[in-house]
């Protein structure tokens, strides 16, 4: 019984999640092209396209009539072979089945490094670059919180736990602000740190794999720096609450009563009972990380997933957008379908519900 109610249980997480992925998809695709207002704006660049090739000495030749003509049907063959000769509504059905079943298609204008237009291949070049950045970023945040939060649990009502306190609020000032000085000081002034960029050419050129490695974690430096102090506060704060709040539950007293060794309480009846909604946040985190943060990327010139969505946006070129959006969307839902999994597995209240 209780396995079919935990399958029950999944099957329905799974349904719920993947309608939800295919309403954030379609809603995407709208908004990507405006509601075709950016198909719009497409024809016209191509039927001026069009003109200027028609514009040759070669074609002088020709009547008008019959060249413009001939315009005309090669401007319709190039909206067919773009799919943009059929209503709005039924190319986006069509653009969400290919986003469901991840064929990406062809950017309009982007490129990757290597000269391909694949959709799929512009991505997965910019992708490592933004999760070796940003996850290293969002693991060492997460120690750090839950090291100082533990700490500051400990001595709550302390000089030091008020002013986690009264600069918690801090925290809601982005990344790439705290990186602008940070650039600013280290490497405008002092000039021990790279501007940005992801490693120097002249590195590149010795084709060392030690120094481009030192190379790159020496261009992580300032962009790392900012990401953990924009969330430095918060996250302590946010564990230290977290903390605090199981430090007072009743079993807790009930061992302190039968005389249970600090330590053992802090890791038995604390940290671990506070840690399924700490890794959810963790785990959340990181999958938004790996998204991109477009202004700390173009603040660091680093060439990442950001930076990709960034020129997308300014170039109308939606099957990019689409694209990371279709990625991003499978990374969250496969995140929050395995959390609610092991949640089912471990939390008692959920072994209840789907056991009745």
């Amino acid at each position: 019984m209780a396995v079919k109610g935990f399958a029950k249980f999944v099957a329905k997480r799974v349904l719920t999640i993947f309608l939800v992925i295919v309403i954030a998809l379609y809603v995407t695709i709208f908004i990507a092209n405006m509601g075709g207002v950016v198909d719009e704006i497409v024809k016209s660049t191509i039927k001026m396209e069009v003109a200027m090739r028609f514009r040759g000495p070669e074609w002088q030749r020709y009547d008008p009539e019959e060249r413009e003509k001939l315009m005309l049907q090669e401007y319709e063959l190039e909206l067919a072979r773009r799919g943009l000769n059929q209503p709005f509504l039924i190319r986006s059905v069509i653009y969400l089945w290919n986003a469901l079943t991840l064929d990406l298609g062809r950017a309009e204008y982007l490129t990757s490094d290597t000269g391909s237009r694949y959709v799929r291949n512009i991505i997965l070049e910019r992708l490592p670059t933004t999760v070796m950045l940003f996850t290293t970023a969002t693991v060492l945040n997460f120690l750090i919180n839950m090291a100082v939060g533990l700490y500051l649990s400990r001595h709550h009502g302390s000089k030091l736990d008020k002013f986690f306190i009264g600069m918690a609020p801090t925290s809601v000032i982005p990344g790439w602000f705290y990186g602008i000085f940070l650039i600013l000081i280290f490497a405008s002034q002092l000039h021990i740190l790279p501007y940005g960029g992801l490693v120097d050419v002249e590195i590149v050129k010795t084709r060392d794999p030690f120094l481009y490695a030192m190379d790159v974690l020496k261009h992580m430096i300032l962009p790392l720096s900012s990401w953990i102090i924009s969330a430095f506060f918060l996250g302590c704060y946010s564990n230290r609450t977290f903390f605090l709040i199981f430090s007072t539950e009743d079993y807790v007293e009930a061992a302190r009563a039968k005389g249970v060794p600090p330590r053992q309480i802090e890791t038995k009846y604390i940290l671990r009972p506070s840690l399924p909604p700490i890794i959810t946040g963790f785990a959340l985190g990181l999958i938004n990380s790996w998204s991109g943060a477009i202004i700390t990327e173009r603040v660091f010139n680093w060439p990442g997933l950001g930076t990709v969505t960034y020129a997308a946006i300014n170039l109308f070129d939606s099957a990019v957008l689409i694209g990371v959006t279709v990625i991003y969307a499978y990374l969250l839902g496969a995140t929050v379908l395995i959390l609610d999994i092991l949640y089912g597995l471990i939390d008692p209240r959920i072994k209840v519900q789907y056991g009745r």
